[in-house]
């Protein structure tokens, strides 16, 4: 696998090696000791999968420490556009977002470690995003950002007029008043 460094610190795309034939592909979506030959890792102990119609906008999400979430997100149908905003006091890249189009297709993954909230749009009639979690869900902990804050200026890839929200989403607070815990450390990568 091939391993891209994003804008964000810690940040990663990872490229499978994808094997076709005339029968179809094969993949390995996760090898615990390649990833972390890699650089990545982390133990995963939650897997998630959520499907969505086009023009759903999910995020942004977290969780405050010590509850707090690296994870590992991948498009097992349709397209997505995925993104990470730096929520680490104290980053360079604090505040700043970064974002990439996962789909089945390009079978790309996005790697967000712990200190970033994490949101996508979907960009396809419909998409399924699987993702591991190395921590698990905690109600208490869980914190979101607005997706359409004005200081924060995502271009989620699709119309603000098509954009579906869930009511709990629509409630989250803009990103300066916004809770987060999370410091940036020198040693992070």
């Amino acid at each position: 696998m091939e391993i891209e460094k994003t804008d964000l610190p810690g940040v990663l795309i990872v490229h499978p090696i994808i094997f076709r034939d005339e029968r179809g592909y094969f993949y390995e979506s996760y090898n615990e000791q390649k990833y972390k030959e890699a650089g990545i890792d982390t133990v995963f102990v939650q897997d998630n999968e959520s499907r969505s119609v086009r023009g759903v906008v999910r995020g942004l999400h977290y969780q405050l420490m010590p509850h707090a979430q690296a994870k590992l997100v991948r498009v097992l149908e349709g397209t997505v556009f995925d993104v990470a905003v730096d929520i680490r006091k104290g980053s360079p890249t604090f505040g700043k977002w970064f974002g990439v189009e996962l789909s089945a297709e390009n079978k790309k993954q996005l790697y967000i470690p712990e200190g970033f909230a994490h949101g996508f749009s979907v960009l396809s009639e419909t998409a399924v995003l699987a993702y591991k979690c190395n921590e698990l869900y905690h109600p208490e902990s869980e914190r979101g950002i607005a997706l359409d804050d004005p200081e924060l200026q995502i271009d989620w890839k699709i119309p603000p007029e098509e954009f579906i929200v869930s009511d709990k989403d629509k409630k989250s607070p803009r990103f300066h008043d916004a809770e987060m815990n999370f410091i940036f450390a020198e040693n992070q990568i």
